[in-house]
């Protein structure tokens, strides 16, 4: 069954399409991401804050988001059963 987790203000992605979260700061995922845009397979769900983290999807898109990699990561584990955490993450950034 395919699990979605909130990547911040109403996105929602299926976590089973993902490959990699990581953190924007670096020159290979600045290029990654700025030939995604020119591509066309970035998905900007930032709504215009900073990007904190890129989603790498399966099917090769590029997905944006302004939560932390591991807040992103946190809620993808929370919706396990084997690795349920203590929770505190899951309000975090909701209706920002």
């Amino acid at each position: 069954m395919n699990k979605l987790i909130h990547i911040g203000f109403g996105n929602i992605v299926n976590t089973s399409k993902i490959i990699a979260i990581v953190s924007p700061e670096s020159a290979p995922i600045k290029r990654l991401v700025q030939r995604a845009k020119e591509a066309g397979t970035a998905i900007d769900a930032t709504q215009g804050r900073k990007t904190k983290a890129v989603l790498v999807m399966e099917n090769s898109q590029v997905v944006l988001s302004a939560l932390l990699p591991e807040t992103i990561a946190g809620r993808a584990r929370n919706d396990f059963p084997a690795d349920k955490g203590d929770g505190q993450e899951e309000e975090e950034d909701y209706g920002a």
